[in-house]
């Protein structure tokens, strides 16, 4: 049994939800390839071969592949998948933006069912997913073939980047499909880590009233040396951009310290952050919902509490 992996990368380095994916593709047991799809993309495959638990590093370097358009990306995984049908068994990609726009195109292509954002693994055909914003478990056994399916990274410990010596192989890329074009994007910018991958976060919702007061925030997170999110709420509110969107329609985090600040903890928002290993909630309304999740609580102003914490540390 061999498992594909379709690495997220950025052709200079490997995404580290790569990671975490690779770990589930262990537990599964058999040998793990590893997927580089990409242009100029050598860094990110030499990187990929010292991946600890990997067997095999193929390597697809086209000038489609450039921006991961999944229109581009998901025939190239299909056709290895057929091309090779007797040894792949799995097809797994991280639940990231890429992941959730190209593995349900490969699911079609091999006419098989995905199954979405696993967090555990049972065996090689039964798995572990949230349902219901993550209220409940649903243990979901699959008969396909091919097994197509997309891991949340929160659910698994990283395997060691650094370690490995697989084997690195170039595979005939496709080219492009001409159904998408890239045109641009725009990247914010931060010196503060980034959101998914932090050891800290700092979230504010609702409660900080508007966005100048979020300034209390990020003067605690660069104390901590923390990433800032926010509530849905905060963000609808034009507090803050959408990027910055902890929770089921945001981003998923699970930091070893996440601190709620003016957050009530709406059912969507726990969704996204309540994997954190220590949660620390500070609310002005002790009944909350967010202090029936927090391993520490604390009922005050946060205007009051916030300055003079950042004041102590």
């Amino acid at each position: 049994m061999t498992i594909l992996v379709v690495a997220e990368h950025t052709n200079a380095a490997l995404a580290p939800a790569t990671l975490n994916t690779v770990a589930a593709a262990l537990k599964m047991g058999g040998d793990v390839h590893l997927l580089v799809a990409g242009s100029g993309c050598a860094a990110a495959a030499e990187a990929a071969a010292k991946v600890a638990g990997v067997a095999k590093v193929l390597v697809a370097d086209n000038a489609a592949f450039a921006h991961q358009l999944p229109e581009n990306v998901a025939p190239l995984v299909a056709s290895l998948v057929i091309a090779q049908r007797t040894i792949y068994s799995h097809v797994l990609a991280a639940a990231t933006s890429n992941g959730k726009n190209i593995l349900p195109r490969v699911a079609a292509a091999l006419d098989v069912d995905q199954i979405s954002e696993i967090i555990a693994v049972e065996s090689t055909d039964t798995f572990k997913r949230p349902i219901y914003a993550g209220n409940a478990i649903a243990t979901v056994q699959s008969s396909a073939a091919v097994k197509v399916i997309t891991v949340r990274a929160t659910g698994f410990d990283p395997v060691t980047a650094e370690g490995g010596s697989a084997a690195v192989e170039a595979v005939m890329a496709g080219g492009d499909a001409g159904k998408s074009a890239f045109v641009g994007e725009e990247l914010a910018k931060s010196d503060r880590p980034e959101l998914t991958a932090a050891k800290i976060v700092v979230s504010g919702g609702r409660g900080m009233q508007n966005g100048d007061n979020f300034k209390h925030l990020y003067a605690l997170a660069d104390k901590l040396g923390a990433a800032v999110g926010a509530s849905r709420a905060a963000v609808d509110a034009d507090f803050v951009p959408n990027d910055m969107q902890v929770g089921q329609t945001g981003k998923i985090v699970a930091p070893q310290l996440y601190i709620a600040v003016g957050i009530s903890g709406a059912i969507q928002h726990l969704a996204g952050m309540k994997d954190s290993k220590v949660i620390v909630a500070i609310n002005k309304d002790e009944e909350a919902p967010i202090f029936q999740v927090a391993d520490y609580g604390l009922v005050a102003d946060l205007f009051e509490v916030v300055p003079e914490l950042e004041k102590l540390l």
